[in-house]
């Protein structure tokens, strides 16, 4: 049966055109109920004969009630198509989760082609909005499923549109809302995962705070879009996205690109309801406002308090101060900031989450089973508390749950959500790491079969053709080795090093083949794309792809034949490079060392043979390498990464340090950062548009201002007028203090920006620079194993060099974007769990093992310090006062960063040494957190 579907669109040139479509209906689509037998017998049955009843939801059961429909206690549903565009149009990320439902054999979820079936197409009525037209199509879908069942099974809409269940009742329909349906199963704890109507907010008062101490806040009405839009032309409001300090909760920033400069949000009022990652728009306020109080360590009064944590490795992850100009010594005036300082006037697009935490103690309501009101905390301390209602307070009181936010109404002081499931128990370590991962949305799901099944056969070995192949060179029988950290079964890349007749170098780096078994467009392609890089937890790791490829088939082993792609130079013994070459290749490694084991052969005088004089003339080429570089401004930072001695059965830590670098690091580095320097401009030359690359923004003189005044504190002048100006001045910063120049290293280190994945048409030419290596221009290749940036530039140097057919998607200017976007997501939140894992394992080692030992004080607050100590990486804060007490009898000296207690010689100065008390302690019950005092 054919229909004919008309419209009206506006083309480019803006001219109405009137579309027709012809639409086709037909009468063999099936209802996928399994006991039907008028429908033809091969049909996909998904229905179960047992089903109390057939379930046809709308489409604001599916966009605001997902994590119910993902709960295994609701099954047997129709998913009507009509039902199923509405949502993608409206919220992709709900789309692909009902579609996974949809797509999963284990759950009974069928999708029904209402708008190509005969009996349920309706047409459009004159006067009709679409959202009505929609409401009419799914009822006519329930009433053609009733009709068509029978007696056989109820048929049930679900649907929370007061005017839409009116008239399904009307009609002759069976129809509940979600609530009253969950109810019918008589599981308490399912209601958890109904999300309260908006108007909930305003009632829900007994979750409200009471405490006297604490006044309601009254949030401002965002504007509505017509305004934001209209202010944002005329330069009244700037957009952009939100970002929450990590450290301090109630101050964010928003870049923004109208007024080129970061906005700085001030307190929950001027934030407004906004969450971190929301796009927002900001209105500045008068300058006379642009001012900032004493910095104080957060304590419980403000309801946050500053934990002990890793060094920061950027400014990013930095505590940030927003101060440039600071209050003269003694002065209690409020400091003037140079940035400018907004409020949030309108949501432009949300960033709500899933998010996990635990539930604020309470004490527990008389009776059982009843609703209770309870504030939810995120591990996250950018995230406010969430208020939920519960029926199973009980079970959750000591529990890490997950919960979703539904809506934040302008006299809630809180936003609302809902109970999505529970993770573990607090404090347990499988727990805990599984909350790592969720809150850095890190894909931890198995491998598809679709995925797995692009895997070459197993065991996979070199075949002719490879060998056949002109585009691959061989070379078996050149020396090549690896040198990794200790236990590293994902091998990226090998070297060789070959001393030439003329006396000069052949030296090789040789990084596996991926992209030879990972094809452009199919599911693990796009698989890898979307995990985006390897996670490195402590004792785990989580792969981007499947472990058949990282740590057989791809993985540059010992004494089995790879396929490499190569990059191979002719240098001097002064490490000048006289010629270039790129090559597919096909390499047999003679030994794969750990660094130690490296090392010491490189140290061992009796050793002299070929491996080891290979590893002493890489050495020797590296150094000059390097110091090349540092004398083109390259930086040299120190951080402070620790390891863990492991438990084999527990898996508990046994023993924490630093982790040590040595020559035999160094000397890998150099290479690699060479062989992606060199294929960068290799692929830029040959694709100046659509290269992806990697650049490293300068830091702002606001990221270097709180370096510069602990330099400046302790005597020391830093220039920073460049990255080479800076290198200099860090390399002649020495005193008597052996371990002064490190700790000024480490703290320039968190000044730095992150570097970034680009395109190179997105950025002009001067924008690609790195400044970190002093270098114009950088990629990564060398690890394409653990990192997709470096599978996408392995494809860029392959059609560089004419072996293969750059894949459409380079023409795409807009997909390219949005792949460097999400490589730095990925790149950035793999990180993020990485630390967040070493945090959780240094609580592990501390709770039975209380210490004393020495630190640094690297900031200076009204009420204390923050202390960082060296031996096991770790920074937090020391309180002089009370906690609550803001600041008492002690005076700070910005200018000389010291602390003094008047009538007193006790003073503490920033970088000064000091004796403390490790100790992990429970304020709360089932709430460790490691807790640093001065001795």
């Amino acid at each position: 049966m054919l229909q004919s579907k008309s419209f009206v669109k506006k083309t480019k040139q803006g001219r109405i055109q009137k579309v027709v479509r012809e639409h086709y209906l037909r009468d063999d689509i099936y209802c996928g109920f399994a006991p039907c037998s008028t429908c033809a017998a091969a049909a996909e049955r998904k229905l179960d004969a047992a089903a109390a009843a057939i379930l046809v939801v709308d489409t604001n059961v599916v966009l605001h009630q997902i994590d119910l429909l993902e709960n295994p206690a609701i099954e047997d549903v129709v998913l009507l198509s009509v039902v199923l565009d509405e949502v993608k149009n409206k919220n992709l990320a709900v789309f692909n989760r009902i579609k996974a439902l949809c797509t999963n054999k284990a759950r009974r979820f069928y999708v029904f082609a209402n708008e190509q079936h005969r009996d349920t197409y309706v047409k459009d009525m004159v006067g009709e909005s679409s959202n009505d037209r929609n409401d009419r199509a799914i009822r006519v879908a329930a009433r053609w499923y009733q009709n068509h069942l029978g007696e056989s099974v109820k048929v049930l809409l679900i649907t929370n549109d007061r005017d839409n269940k009116r008239k399904a009742i009307e009609e002759g329909l069976n129809a509940e809302t979600v609530e009253s349906y969950v109810r019918s199963l008589a599981q308490p704890g399912l209601l958890d995962l109904v999300v309260v109507p908006t108007s909930g907010d305003v009632t829900m008062e007994d979750a409200e705070d009471h405490r006297p101490s604490k006044k309601k806040v009254i949030y401002n009405e965002h504007k509505p879009m017509s305004e934001i839009t209209s202010g944002l032309r005329c330069g009244i409001y700037h957009q952009g996205k939100l970002r929450v300090n990590r450290y301090n909760p109630f101050e964010a920033y928003v870049g923004s690109e109208s007024i080129g400069d970061e906005i700085v949000i001030r307190g929950r009022s001027n934030m407004n309801r906004a969450f971190d990652g929301d796009i927002v728009a900001v209105e500045l306020l008068p300058e006379d406002q642009w001012h900032e109080s004493k910095s104080f360590i957060a304590d419980d009064d403000e309801e946050e308090e500053e934990d002990v944590h890793l060094v920061p490795n950027s400014a990013d992850d930095a505590p940030r101060n927003t101060s440039s100009t600071q209050s003269s010594v003694g002065s209690s005036a409020p400091s003037v900031s140079s940035r400018p300082v907004g409020r949030v006037v309108g949501i432009i697009k949300r960033n709500w989450n899933s998010y996990c935490g635990s539930l604020q103690p309470m004490p527990m309501p008389a009776g059982s089973g009843g609703v209770a009101h309870a504030l939810f905390v995120s591990k996250d301390r950018r995230i406010p508390k969430i208020r939920i209602q519960t029926r199973q307070l009980e079970n959750l009181v000591n529990k890490r749950i997950v919960v979703a936010v539904d809506s934040w109404d302008v006299l809630s002081r809180y936003p609302s959500g809902h109970y999505v499931r529970t993770i573990g128990d607090i404090g347990d370590k499988e727990t805990e790491t599984e909350v790592v991962l969720i809150e850095n949305d890190i894909n931890t799901r198995p491998f598809s079969t679709q995925v797995l099944a692009c895997l070459p056969p197993l065991p996979w070995t070199l075949s002719p053709g490879d060998l056949a192949n002109p585009n691959r060179q061989d070379l078996r029988h050149v020396r090549v080795f690896s040198v990794d950290p200790p236990g590293c079964r994902d091998i990226d890349d090998a070297l060789h090093c070959t001393l030439l007749p003329n006396g000069n170098f052949e030296v090789g780096v040789h990084i596996a083949d991926v992209t030879n078994f990972v094809h452009p467009g199919t599911p693990l392609d796009e698989e890898a794309a979307q995990r985006g890089t390897s996670v490195y937890l402590v004792g785990q790791r989580i792969d981007m792809l499947p472990k058949p490829l990282t740590e057989d088939v791809c993985s540059l082993r010992a004494d089995v034949e790879r396929l490499a792609f190569s990059v191979i130079w002719e240098m001097t013994p002064d490490a000048d490079i006289i010629s270039t070459r790129y090559t597919k290749s096909v390499i047999k490694s003679c030994a794969a060392m750990s660094y130690v084991e490296a090392q010491a052969r490189m140290d061992d005088s009796r050793l002299v043979d070929p491996l080891t004089v290979d590893l002493r003339n890489l050495n020797s080429l590296a150094k000059i390498m390097r110091q090349r570089r540092c004398d083109r401004g390259a930086l040299t930072l120190a951080s402070a990464e620790v390891k863990f001695e492991i438990d084999s059965e527990t898996h508990d830590p046994l023993d924490i340090g630093i982790y040590q670098i040595r020559e035999a690091n160094q000397m890998i580095e150099e290479f690699m950062l060479a062989a992606n320097i060199s294929v960068a401009e290799k692929i830029l030359k040959h694709f100046p548009l659509c290269s992806l690359l990697r650049r490293h923004p300068s830091p702002t003189k606001e990221m270097l201002e709180p370096l510069l005044r602990t330099a400046s504190s302790v005597g020391l002048n830093l220039d920073v007028s460049s990255s080479k100006a800076l290198a200099e001045s860090l390399d002649n910063a020495k005193n008597n203090d052996p371990y002064f120049n490190k700790l000024i290293r480490i703290l320039a280190t968190r000044c730095m920006t992150q570097a970034v994945y680009f395109c190179s048409g997105d950025l002009t030419f001067s924008e690609y620079y790195h400044y970190g290596l002093a270098a114009s221009l950088y990629t990564h290749f060398t690890s394409p194993i653990r990192r997709y940036a470096d599978v996408v530039v392995h494809r860029l140097l392959a059609a560089a060099l004419e072996i293969a057919k750059l894949p459409p998607i380079f023409q795409d200017g807009p997909q390219l974007t949005g792949i460097a976007d999400n490589l730095n997501y990925r790149h950035r939140n793999a990180q993020m769990a990485s630390r967040a894992s070493v945090e959780l394992h240094t609580l592990i080692y501390f709770r039975t093992r209380p210490t004393d030992t020495e630190a640094r004080i690297v900031k200076i607050k009204a009420n204390g310090f923050i202390v960082f100590v060296p031996k096991f990486g770790i920074e937090g804060p020391i309180y002089l006062t009370p906690k609550g007490d803001k600041g008492g009898d002690w005076i700070v000296d910005e200018v000389h960063q010291r602390v003094t207690k008047p009538g007193t010689n006790i003073s503490y100065a920033v970088l000064q040494t000091v004796r403390i008390h490790m100790e992990v302690v429970e304020p709360q019950p089932h709430r460790p957190k490691l807790q640093l005092t001065l001795i």
